[in-house]
């Protein structure tokens, strides 16, 4: 009973000073936010913590394998319309511009819903969904082009990657460039056998034969002896390990196991299958919320242009949706650090 009325004074004393509120004072808006704002930031806390995992364990695998990891400036080299230029990052930078761009016109639309000026947060929101557009457009077509390959490589029993080149004088500097299978190997004439399940292949299609085998591959490179065989090792000068004439004949007739093309989550013709795996998946990841952000932008877009917010009196749903957008922009930042810079 005696400590019932300490209780009862203590509460009274705290109301009567007003210490309750100082110490919340939120009601029904903590921290000065609105319940979806504050859902819209617990979900990008916890999704920022699944992307933390993700690239934390590429960078753990990256660093166990550093020594075979495929040089990002080797893979992704390509941009549209212009095959067979070898461009380094010209097309990856340019995915990352436009995403940049996209959270520039996102801010600007909150600003603009805050002034409450409908046409310019149409406009903006347009901007920045036609942004989205392009970046997830670019990265499919990045991931088939990966996929499809360039050169072509033979990969060894032991499962590492064989890849063909010779040396070129370029500005009076000899450099080794890649050269593709096709160009000196010649699929031979001689009947394929059908798959059957007494062979134990009844698993394989008969479209995933490859189109070399490795005794072809090794008749082309006796054939032409300018060709070398390059490794996935990587050497003390940072570039991948060149063999002599004679290592490479014997690595292609002794270890070959098969002619591999492109990149998936098998085989992967630019080095370790560990880079293709992580890469599909956490861009992957990336860009099923970009296409995300996209889809939500879009139903937003509408609801402005139908004057849902006008009549609302406030463009707060704008402003969540910028918050997903900023948070995807900067994931792509770590992403992009991650893969491709570092």
């Amino acid at each position: 009973m005696h400590n019932s009325k300490q209780i009862a004074v203590m509460n009274s004393t705290l109301v009567s000073t007003g210490t309750e509120e100082k110490i919340w004072g939120g009601g029904n808006q903590p921290l000065k936010s609105s319940y979806g704002k504050l859902m819209m930031w617990f979900f990008i806390v916890s999704d920022a913590l699944t992307f933390s995992g993700f690239l934390a364990a590429y960078g753990f695998s990256r660093f166990k394998f550093i020594d075979y990891w495929p040089i990002a400036d080797e893979v992704f080299t390509h941009v549209p319309f212009l095959h067979g230029q070898e461009l380094p990052m010209i097309y990856v930078a340019f995915m990352t511009f436009i995403l940049i761009m996209s959270s520039v016109t996102m801010v600007l639309a909150v600003d603009a819903g805050h002034e409450m000026k409908k046409n310019k947060v149409i406009w903006y929101m347009f901007f920045t969904i036609i942004g989205g557009a392009i970046f997830v457009g670019s990265q499919a077509w990045e991931w088939a082009t990966f996929i499809q390959g360039d050169y072509g490589a033979v990969q060894t029993k032991g499962g590492n990657i064989l890849q063909f080149g010779t040396y070129k004088t370029i500005d009076g500097e000899e450099v080794f460039k890649r050269i593709s299978v096709e160009d000196f190997a010649t699929a031979s004439h001689t009947e394929r056998v059908q798959h059957e399940n007494k062979n134990g292949l009844w698993f394989v299609d008969e479209s995933a034969l490859p189109a070399f085998s490795v005794s072809d591959v090794l008749h082309g490179l006796e054939s032409h002896p300018e060709v070398l065989v390059r490794t996935q090792t990587i050497n003390e000068e940072g570039e991948k390990t060149v063999l002599s004439r004679a290592a490479s004949l014997e690595q292609v007739k002794n270890n070959g196991r098969r002619y591999v093309k492109g990149a998936n989550l098998e085989v992967n013709e630019y080095g370790t299958p560990l880079f293709a795996d992580f890469f599909f998946f956490i861009t992957g990841f990336h860009g099923f919320h970009v296409l995300s952000g996209v889809v939500i932008n879009i139903i937003i877009f509408f609801n402005v242009i139908i004057g849902t917010y006008e009549r609302r009196k406030n463009y707060e749903m704008v402003e969540k949706v910028g918050l997903y957008w900023h948070f995807v922009d900067l994931v792509w930042v770590f992403v992009f650090t991650f893969f491709y810079l570092v």
